[in-house]
């Protein structure tokens, strides 16, 4: 089939369709068919691997046995399809019994159709449907490679799907973030919060070219390990781990922040732990229960910041995207969550990244930080990767590359301080000048930035994150006078 008009020839079709409500519904729509196609080509080779294979879901559900058509004139279609797959399909795959004993490869199709739905309400449009995504040859490998790539495409346009953008991290920093880390043979990478799978397939792909021999291979295989609290995005991070060749992919539906940190052990921890933690959102208040009391924020990008603190193994490394107001804030939490990442871990790099990196989902400028667990903190290098000639603004039509990160990846390897303007793009700070500050990690940012007209949510949020970091200095520095002058402001 020709891959290039896949995406539009199924646009075009539920376009006609009065259940389909905007390109994120055309997109879940699309979503749990591919999913569906996509096992029952990896069944196949199951299949022919394992006489005994038997398949989890139920032969009538089987993709083989319902959506192929094969022009006899006997397919379903119409209302006959649509009562199929509304009062068969779905009821049957979501209640699939699962146990302990399931193996993971069998019992990602109930988790994956656990909140999944069917949003078509034409059954002749959802046959055209189906016939077109049957016609992908998931048995070439060419054709499965250049689909892996339309699939990249699929999920870059959740970007612009409404709130689904959040789930997606642009695929340049990914790749840098990956190509930093230098993943070596026999390690295991972990995303806590791993949406469509952006991180596991950098890695995977930076990883891949150093897989020489059999017991490679299976390192390479077993190298991935995702959670993810939403079921639209677990669904689509699934199917893409199968095309990418994972048969068994270790990635779970569930919250991250949902267990107690104190009680992870070395079994829990990673040798690389690779993430963009949701920023600017709260959980419930019970959920920093599962936390030291000094540890506990509202803001889940700091709660995401103690799981990986606490799940990376020793001598194990990290590469995290957080919000300036991670690095701007010195309100209790945020302070004593930078004491601990500078006291037990090496926070050695931080990457000032240009605004709009994440547009048009978000326009909060956000930062790289490159930790390892080797030791404590020692000095600290900060560096401003500055806007490419020419643009003003990332957008959906000339979105960041990994060619505008070579600036940062020259200074890598050959590190040295750097003023423009009279303002520093790198810089090294020790701990002890960091503390000093409070821990106020603001440092190289971007000196000429135009003043920039946020939606009034992250205009809130910034706002409140800018007032809670001034009210700690103020609080800081109050106590420090009437310590010095030895007034107890409380008597008064």
């Amino acid at each position: 089939m020709s891959i290039s008009n896949f995406v539009k020839r199924i646009r075009d079709i539920m376009r006609n369709d009065a259940g389909i409500n905007g390109d994120a519904q055309r997109i879940e729509q699309m979503a749990w068919m591919l999913f569906l196609k996509v096992y029952d080509a990896k069944e196949n080779d199951w299949e022919f691997d394992d006489e005994t294979y038997k398949s989890i879901i139920p032969e009538n559900c089987r993709w083989r046995n319902w959506a192929i058509d094969d022009r006899s004139g006997n397919a379903m279609t119409g209302d006959t399809l649509l009562d199929f797959v509304n009062n068969t399909l779905f009821p049957s795959l979501k209640k699939i019994e699962v146990n302990k004993e399931t193996p993971i490869k069998k019992s990602i199709v109930r988790t994956t159709f656990e909140d999944a739905n069917n949003y078509m309400k034409d059954g002749v449009l959802l046959r055209q449907v189906i016939n077109v995504i049957d016609e992908l040859d998931l048995s070439d490998y060419d054709e499965i490679h250049a689909f892996g790539e339309i699939y990249e495409n699929i999920l870059k346009e959740l970007q612009s799907a409404g709130s689904s953008g959040e789930f997606y991290t642009p695929r340049a920093v990914t790749d840098f973030m990956a190509k930093m880390i230098n993943p070596q043979i026999g390690e295991k990478c972990a995303d806590f919060a791993c949406g469509t799978g952006g991180f596991l397939t950098s890695w995977l792909k930076e990883l891949s070219p150093k897989v020489v021999t059999t017991a490679d291979q299976e390192k390479y295989d077993n190298s991935i390990y995702g959670i993810e609290k939403k079921q639209f995005p677990y669904m689509l991070c699934i199917t893409n781990m199968l095309l990418h060749g994972i048969d068994v992919p270790t990635i779970y539906h569930g919250n991250s922040l949902l267990h107690d940190v104190l009680d992870y052990t070395e079994d829990d921890q990673f040798d690389v732990i690779l993430m963009n933690p949701p920023y600017g959102g709260s959980e419930k208040n019970d959920v920093k229960n599962h936390f030291p009391s000094d540890l506990a924020s509202s803001e889940t990008a700091d709660l995401f910041m103690s799981v990986i603190m606490y799940r990376l193994k020793k001598n194990g490394r990290a590469a995290v995207i957080l919000p300036d107001g991670f690095l701007f804030g010195t309100d209790n939490a945020k302070v004593a969550i930078k004491k601990k990442l500078f006291s037990e871990f090496n926070l050695h790099t931080v990457i000032r990244m240009p605004h709009s990196v994440f547009a048009p989902y978000t326009s909060i400028t956000t930062n790289i930080l490159f930790f390892d667990r080797t030791g404590p903190t020692t000095e600290t290098w900060f560096y401003r990767l500055d806007m490419p000639e020419g643009y003003k603004n990332f957008s959906k039509t000339k979105p960041m590359e990994l060619k505008h990160f070579a600036p940062a990846m020259d200074w890598w390897n050959n590190r040295e301080e750097i003023t423009v303007e009279g303002f520093d793009k790198s810089k090294k700070y020790t701990v002890e000048e960091i503390a000093e500050k409070n821990y106020n990690i603001d440092l190289c940012s971007y000196p000429h930035e135009e003043e920039e007209i946020l939606p009034p949510k992250e205009l809130i949020q910034q706002y409140q994150e800018k007032r809670a970091s001034l009210n700690a200095d103020i609080d800081r520095i109050l106590a420090q006078i009437t310590d010095i002058l030895g007034i107890d402001i409380t008597e008064e």
